[in-house]
């Protein structure tokens, strides 16, 4: 059927999450089950399947320790591990997108931002990188530009201070590409 999402063969994620926490096998079976559709999902409304990813493997941790708490304190009992899975996961995926929203909200424009000492062709170049960045990339840059460090900034999207400083990294390498510029 045209427009139906057919998901690719072997998809796998990594037994440890980010936070080098290890996933139950059962778990991991689930979440590759689960995986490439739930990506396809997220990666919609978070706009970056490598973030999408990292909250299905975190999100896997977390179901894994109930489990694992499951089986010490015989109270918790999953019936269904897949669909246990995939609500914690789009719980994720709404709380960043919330954050995202939030963010975006409170970022000033680029009009706000500019401090007037600058000429104005660096305003316009910056102007015309912002809009070709996706929002995340946008309020990174923001964010720097008011003094945030990289590890505050990967706090905000759950991610390592390494990470946000690569994302925004390679955003700048292909927007400068795209302009001509390198």
């Amino acid at each position: 059927m045209a427009g139906e999402f057919r998901p690719e063969a072997g998809f796998r994620i990594s037994p440890i999450d980010p936070r080098g926490r290890t996933i139950e096998p059962a778990v991991l079976d689930a979440a590759e089950e689960i995986g490439q559709r739930a990506v396809h999902y997220a990666e919609k409304l978070v706009g970056d399947p490598a973030l999408a990813t990292n909250l299905l493997e975190e999100s896997a941790a977390a179901v894994s320790r109930v489990l694992r708490s499951q089986r010490t304190y015989n109270g918790i009992h999953v019936h269904d591990l897949r669909a246990y899975l995939f609500r914690a996961f789009i719980r994720r995926v709404n709380k960043l997108r919330q954050r995202q929203l939030a963010v975006a909200d409170r970022s000033p424009t680029p009009s706000r931002s500019s401090s007037g000492s600058g000429d104005l062709e660096s305003q316009i170049l910056v102007g015309e990188f912002l809009t070709r960045c996706d929002s995340v990339t946008r309020d990174m840059f923001y964010r720097r530009s008011q003094g945030f460090s990289w590890k505050e900034i990967g706090k905000v999207y759950g991610i390592s201070a390494h990470a946000a400083e690569s994302r925004f990294s390679q955003t700048l390498q292909r927007v400068r590409r795209r302009l001509g510029l390198k």
